[in-house]
């Protein structure tokens, strides 16, 4: 049976950002899903919340592939236009970035994407389709610029070419836009000679006498792209004028998707230009988002540095939908990486199991799994179908090794291949803190306080090991 066979499109619900609302999901072509991924900004290193929209995008293609469509996924690389400033005002990120290292646009751009990939792999993200650059599609976004002038949709002013919103009704209706409160809270400013602050530069003009790394010649003089201009472009070259799935962070969604949107339908005359807008939240990290400018900004290397698997933050990720704001801290992460650790030694276990499954035993389960992915993708749910697996009485080892190698070709935890850690020991501050003061006890030789604290930490199932490396301990 060919894989697009098994398709059952009318249990797929998607949350739409556009309709607010949950919407069975149907694709353009049927049997063929194209997705849109807006990608870094590729000036520094990315942080473990800008993960979190590739993990969303991922785990998004991977059950897709899953119900057997073909997937084209699309992420873009920014290396130009990005403006410190949502309001077209600025520096360029990439040419700010590039005069702080004193190297060139390119070599920046070059290490910091070749950085991004790698942590993608690390966390096991599916590889794009297409990784286009946009720095690569000038005369892509030159052309959709050209469209947008013969229809009246832009006018110039001193420092560019820009788009005229009211000329766009529906501008406001992507993500609800209260454009007069935006304007009071800052997120969009005046430029000199903009008809209105939401206005967005389609082509900036290179200022005299400024010498910048990256600028190109076009109808309308040298410069370089604004920053939305490139995802339409790329998008549309590589998935067509309208195409079924766009992702990205929240954050995202009330100006540079809701530009993409205008400038979007306005040159190719289509409504809606994506059928689907899927959002991610931000990952909390006390009180705020994560975010450079703020420098509280954590990366899979500093994971990576303090111990961790990368595949122990896929884990967390799946511990809560991609649409609810996830509490990031250290105790989270350890829970997430003891939950992993777990999980993986359940599967090397597997591994060696010999005898065959039975189709009829596992079905209630497949069903469950797929029910909670059907539902906007409800990741947790999910997992506690797979913990519900590996817990019960009620499947045998054959049962339990089919279901989660099936699983998890959708959650991508690499389960079939992960090392068991040789000892699970755990970490909490608590408990830690107790085996220190034992640890003290013993050393002042006040042999019934560290029993004291030894019987407490039994009674609560806590068994102490201790290790050359000192006193470890775990759950019973």
């Amino acid at each position: 049976m060919r894989a697009v066979e098994r398709i059952r499109l009318g249990d797929i619900r998607f949350y739409n950002t556009r309709t607010r609302s949950k919407e069975g999901f149907e694709p353009i072509r049927a049997g063929e899903v194209g997705i849109y991924t807006c990608g870094p900004t590729v000036y520094g290193p990315s942080h473990i919340g800008n993960l979190r929209s590739q993990l969303m995008a991922d785990l998004l293609k991977r059950f897709l592939l899953s119900e057997g469509f073909d997937v084209t996924h699309v992420i873009n690389i920014t290396d130009v236009g990005h403006l410190v400033s949502d309001a077209d005002d600025g520096d360029d990120k990439m040419e700010l970035a590039a005069r702080k290292a004193g190297e060139t646009a390119e070599a920046i751009a070059e290490r910091y994407t070749e950085l991004w990939r790698q942590d993608r792999a690390q966390v096991n993200c599916l590889g794009p389709e297409q990784n286009p650059r946009a720095t690569d599609h000038i005369a892509e976004q030159i052309e959709l610029g050209q469209r947008l002038e013969a229809g009246g949709f832009l006018y110039r002013i001193g420092d560019g070419l820009y788009f005229d919103i009211t000329r766009f009704p529906r501008y406001a209706e992507l993500a609800g836009l209260d454009l007069e409160g935006q304007r009071g809270a800052g997120r969009i400013d005046e430029v000199a000679g903009k008809r209105h602050p939401a206005d967005f530069a389609i082509w900036k003009f290179a200022e005299e006498g400024v010498q910048r790394l990256q600028e190109w010649d076009s109808p309308w003089g040298r410069g370089f792209p604004g920053w939305h201009l490139e995802c339409s472009a790329m998008s549309s070259r590589y998935l067509g004028e309208h195409f079924d799935i766009h992702t990205g962070g929240i954050d995202l969604a009330t100006v540079h998707h809701t530009n993409e949107v205008a400038q979007s339908e306005c040159a190719f005359g289509s409504h809606p230009w994506v059928n689907f807008w899927m959002h991610n939240e931000f990952l909390d990290f006390g009180g705020e988002k994560m975010s450079k400018s703020v420098g509280n900004v954590a990366t899979l290397s500093d994971l990576v540095d303090q111990g961790y698997d990368p595949l122990a933050f896929r884990y967390f990720f799946l511990q809560a939908h991609y649409r609810q704001q996830q509490t990031y801290n250290a105790e989270a992460m350890e829970a997430a990486a003891r939950g992993y650790r777990r999980l993986v030694s359940t599967a090397a276990r597997l591994r060696d199991v010999q005898t065959h499954g039975n189709p009829e035993a596992q079905a209630p389960y497949r069903a469950q799994f797929r029910s909670a992915l059907c539902d906007d993708l409800n990741a947790p749910r999910a997992l506690a179908v797979v913990w519900e697996v590996l817990r019960g009485d009620q499947l045998s080892e054959g049962d339990q090794r089919d279901l989660l190698w099936e699983f998890d070709r959708v959650l991508g935890l690499n389960l079939k291949e992960a090392e068991s850690p040789e000892e699970e020991w755990e970490v909490d501050p608590r408990i830690d803190g107790l085996l220190r003061d034992r640890e003290a006890a013993r050393e002042a030789r006040d042999f019934a306080t560290a029993d004291q604290i030894r019987d407490t930490l039994s009674e609560e199932g806590i068994v102490i090991v201790d290790t050359p490396a000192g006193p470890r301990w775990k759950r019973t």
